[in-house]
């Protein structure tokens, strides 16, 4: 899935002239995640005996293995990867909601469940300072671009950095704290799921989580392909920075997260 995730990131900037970078990945990336799913079938179906289409969850999960195939036979024929447009987020969606209805993973050793959990935090709140930081340059921003317009702008506010590197700053680290953020919640979710099963999905934090995430998506989108900057860059940057206040104090109300709890 975190392969099939390279596929759908690549059909999201497709449009956009800044993806060079996964041009030379993306076929890799999902060439290698059909091998692993087919690898995981393969597996599951010599495990039960028979072929694993009895529950939705494995219909998708073939569905998006059978999709998959599809394109790359498309891809040797014709050489294109404009079908992976379509095919690359369907397959990636898929695999996600097939993935929800898996049995819960059983760690052996609880130091490596301790490891999985101690991975998260770091890399969760790695993610967290980031976003802090990018919230903290869009307000240093807003000021600063006020106090440019004003007519008596303020010495003190005048040493502030100029606009463009402030606001190279706020892009710097969204840029940074994605790839945290984003490897923060796929350990939380191997933890969580280890616990709670498929369910975890539903509780109130993962969603807000989730939301944050999105979020975080979409505003690194906005810049590479919309070329937002300034003071729209820094409104969004304020809005995420709240769904992410707003995901934090969820942790008082998310009863999967009071397992840490002594």
């Amino acid at each position: 899935m975190a392969l099939y995730a390279v596929g759908m990131l690549y059909a999201l900037l497709v449009m956009s002239r800044r993806n060079e970078w996964l041009d030379r990945l993306v076929l890799p990336a999902v060439f290698a995640g059909t091998i692993f799913h087919f690898v995981s079938l393969t597996e599951a179906t010599l495990a039960a005996g028979h072929l694993l289409t009895a529950s939705i969850h494995n219909s998708l999960s073939l569905l998006a293995f059978v999709t998959m195939l599809a394109f790359l036979a498309a891809w040797l024929i014709y050489r294109t990867m404009s079908l992976g447009i379509v095919a690359f987020p369907l397959v990636f969606l898929l695999t996600f909601f097939a993935a929800l209805g898996q049995q819960p993973i059983f760690f052996d050793s609880e130091g490596v469940r301790t490891g999985w959990l101690i991975g998260h935090i770091a890399l969760i709140f790695t993610g967290y300072a980031a976003l802090v930081l990018s919230f903290g340059a869009s307000l240093l921003y807003l000021i600063q671009e006020r106090n440019l317009k004003s007519k008596r702008p303020s010495e003190l506010l005048g040493k502030l950095p100029a606009l463009e590197v402030i606001d190279e700053l706020s892009y710097r680290s969204l840029l940074i704290g994605f790839p945290f953020m984003t490897a923060g919640l796929v350990a939380g979710s191997v933890v969580a799921a280890a616990r709670f099963g498929p369910t975890f999905f539903l509780d109130s934090k993962v969603l807000l989580s989730l939301l944050m995430w999105c979020v975080y998506l979409l505003m690194l989108f906005a810049r590479w392909n919309s070329g937002w900057r300034g003071r729209r860059a820094a409104y969004m940057a304020t809005f995420a920075f709240t769904i992410a206040v707003v995901a934090w104090a969820a942790n008082f109300f998310s009863a999967m997260h009071r397992y840490v709890q002594p």
